[in-house]
């Protein structure tokens, strides 16, 4: 029988409401939005005193990097920037066990929860054990990922990464032992993971990742393309993300990543760039003309420093934007959604950049990016509350001290750029409660079984 949840405001067609809810199926699909007087005759849930909204959808994100958070804000000798830090991430990377990779994730998961996350778009690359040696099943590591969400709620598009080479003219890193596949190995595997994830019934489905130019020659990445594209799956790939990248891309090709995409006419609306920071006028004219997603990070890439993705641009260009926690420095995409818009206004000197480009208002743009965006990043109809869509949501308490007093008229601006964690009350995936009053069911197991092996990792 359908089910009401009846919240005092509700965000559905681009504004708050007032008086309805959601009528969701047994299925866990979204039947109408209802006026309250009209839904006597179903069982309802009265949120008093909250709003209700689509839950956000984690385009771009590593798991296991969870464990790197507080790690790496020193001085390195090694010198203080992304390929540095790449180190302290490899010492995470080789240290976890297939059993470790579970809870990381779940700990990670359950963080996203807490942040009206409902959807994550895993960028997984670790598919070997920590000698570097194949598992009996090559997709043990992905299948734990998987399980991991499961655990905590969340649906999940693992995006298997495929990682071939260190870089153009490098030797294999030793760091990097248990990303390495060739490119008939990635394949095949892709194409059992695929298999695996079919009965999973809209919460797990997979996704295609070259990880970089650097990580995959251009003749395999045009190989996993053409593959990718017979399923019908979503391609996602790290480009433009350093300056050092675009050089050794030039050097090997000729060109920067994205213009060598473009050139090949491999760009289209089922690719997801991510980061995509150093890229030219003409670069996002040719994205835009095959409307590829770019998957911002903010909070990654001002931690790390790898610059500002000039949002505004793209938006002028009509470019659809995602957001992803990656690293998981932070995991907040509404904090990633005002970064957009507060490094264009540092870097401008003005205020409101986003604001009306392409008609379209500043706080319905960002909460759209951190939403509806990334879910067609991954290839799912999400990130909206109507008819037909999953009900995917969450709940904010209206009298908490971040956001008391706003009206429903001005309640979407005070969410996007003023919103707390702790406003967030309840998040339910598929009409089903993942966390109810600020509270999950294993948070207390999930947390303590993640400081165990944070502690074992970084004593060895």
């Amino acid at each position: 029988m359908p089910h009401f949840f009846h919240p005092d405001l509700v965000f559905t067609e681009g504004a708050f409401r007032s008086g309805c809810g959601l009528l969701v199926k047994d299925d866990g699909w979204i039947e109408a939005v209802l006026r309250a007087e009209d839904t006597a005759a179903w069982p309802a849930t009265r949120l008093a005193g909250k709003a209700l909204l689509p839950g956000c959808v984690n385009a771009h994100s590593h798991s296991f990097q969870r464990l790197i958070r507080g790690r790496s804000e020193r001085h390195s000798t090694g010198g203080d920037d992304f390929w540095s830090w790449r180190e302290a991430m490899y010492r995470a990377a080789a240290a976890v066990s297939d059993e470790d990779v579970y809870d990381v994730a779940r700990m990670t998961f359950l963080e996203m929860v807490t942040a009206g996350i409902t959807t994550v778009g895993e960028f997984h690359y670790l598919h070997r054990s920590e000698s570097g040696a194949a598992y009996s099943d090559p997709n043990r590591l992905g299948l734990q990922v998987v399980a991991a969400a499961e655990s905590v709620g969340l649906r999940i598009a693992l995006l298997r990464v495929a990682y071939l080479r260190a870089g153009y003219g490098l030797a294999p890193h030793a760091g990097q032992a248990r990303f390495y596949e060739s490119a008939a190995e990635y394949l095949e595997n892709a194409a059992a993971l695929a298999d695996a994830l079919h009965a999973k019934s809209g919460r797990a489905w997979m996704g295609v990742a070259p990880h970089s130019i650097r990580a995959v020659p251009l003749k395999d990445l045009e190989q996993m393309a053409l593959w990718a594209t017979e399923h019908a799956l979503p391609i996602h790939m790290h480009a433009a993300e350093q300056p050092a990248e675009l050089a050794a891309c030039r050097e090997e090709y000729g060109a920067t990543p994205v213009r060598l995409l473009a050139e090949l006419g491999l760009l289209s609306d089922a690719w997801t760039l991510v980061h995509a920071i150093h890229i030219t006028e003409e670069e996002m004219e040719a994205m835009a003309a095959a409307r590829t997603t770019v998957c911002a990070c903010p909070a990654t890439e001002r931690n790390l420093g790898d610059g500002v993705f000039d949002a505004a641009r793209a938006a002028g260009h009509g470019i659809r934007i995602a957001l992803g926690s990656d690293s998981q420095a932070q995991i907040d995409l509404l904090e990633d959604a005002r970064e957009l818009e507060y490094h264009l206004r540092l870097t401008r000197q003005k205020r409101g950049i986003l604001d009306g480009i392409g008609g379209r208002d500043l706080s319905e743009r960002l909460f759209g990016y951190a939403t509806a965006g990334g879910a067609a990043a991954l290839g799912f109809d999400g990130g909206v509350l109507a008819p037909g869509y999953p009900a995917d949501f969450f709940t904010v308490d209206l009298d908490h001290p971040s956001i008391a007093g706003a009206a429903a008229d001005d309640l979407l601006p005070s969410l996007v750029f003023s919103l707390q964690r702790g406003t967030i009350r309840d998040v339910a995936v598929g009409g089903r409660w993942i966390l109810r009053d600020g509270l999950h069911s294993a948070a207390e197991e999930i947390v303590a079984r993640y400081k165990e092996i944070a502690a074992r990792v970084w004593r060895q």
